[in-house]
């Protein structure tokens, strides 16, 4: 059903977007990014009931209802479409390598709602406008060497990489770690 729609051998973008329309296999996306192995059906359950009732343990009648959703529903739904790898008999799940596809939906922006390239420019528009008045003599920023101001703003773009490669390690080390 889903390689009829795939172009390029990529996944068809409304297929993504069909996916990802249902809360529950974001949450199992999010949690398997966290996971280098493949994760038990319970746990991941356990998990996303938790984040669903805001408690922990979650309630009982809640952490079957998500179980049972996730093995009769949304797993073989994401396993048909090639994101993860769903052993029905063992119950374990992990992330396939066609996730990576998805998580350009997924991870479109930072911890304060806005895109990492929303980001990074306006970072750049401060860092460059700083600078430029710095070595304009601006009073206040004129005090600063512009050497200086350059200097931290290239750090806060080092930082600021590091922890988006760090967000998103897991592409690199399953390659690592599975290189196929």
């Amino acid at each position: 059903m889903f390689a009829d729609q795939r172009q390029d051998g990529r996944i068809d973008p409304a297929e993504i977007h069909d996916i990802l329309r249902n809360d529950r296999r974001r949450k199992v996306l999010k949690y398997l990014k966290q996971r280098l192995e493949p994760v038990s059906l319970r746990a991941l359950s356990e998990q996303i009931a938790e984040w669903e009732a805001s408690e922990s343990p979650a309630p009982r009648n809640l952490r079957q209802s998500v179980y049972n959703s996730l093995h009769q529903t949304h797993l073989p739904k994401l396993d048909a479409a090639d994101i993860v790898d769903y052993d029905r008999n063992r119950k374990r799940i992990a992330l396939n390598d066609r996730a990576r596809e998805v998580d350009v939906y997924l991870d479109v922006v930072t911890w304060f709602g806005i895109t990492w390239s929303t980001y990074y420019r306006t970072l750049g528009v401060v860092a460059l406008s700083t600078v430029m008045l710095g070595a304009m003599g601006v009073p206040l920023i004129g005090q600063l060497e512009p050497l200086f101001s350059a200097t931290v703003f290239l750090f806060v773009y080092a930082l600021s990489t590091i922890y988006q490669l760090w967000s998103r390690r897991w592409f690199y080390l399953r390659a690592l770690v599975n290189p196929e």
